[in-house]
């Protein structure tokens, strides 16, 4: 029998940053069109956003984000700052 053991990489395991992702509600061209990319990408443009448009965006993943243990199907404000603390270091082509 193999004992299972539980640490910090089983409560966040690794993200997919190239999964699909939505970033809803925030304000483009005059419309409110969401933006379809990368979960990275996602996240990337709500830090760019000022602060008024980070409150009302919303995050949606193409899955479920694990954090924490706690499994996670959308994201909104301090929880997209929390995904913005976890992003892998820039490439030069992204």
């Amino acid at each position: 029998m193999t004992e299972a053991t539980w640490g910090t990489d089983a409560k966040t395991p690794e993200i997919d940053w190239r999964m699909s992702a939505a970033l809803e509600d925030v304000p483009r061209g005059g419309g409110d069109v969401a933006e379809v990319t990368s979960l990275e990408g996602a996240v990337r443009a709500w830090i760019a956003l000022d602060p008024q448009h980070r409150v009302a965006a919303t995050l949606t993943p193409e899955r479920a984000v694990q954090i924490d243990g706690v499994s996670h199907a959308s994201f909104f404000g301090e929880g997209i700052a929390a995904l913005g603390e976890l992003l892998p270091p820039r490439t030069i082509d992204s």
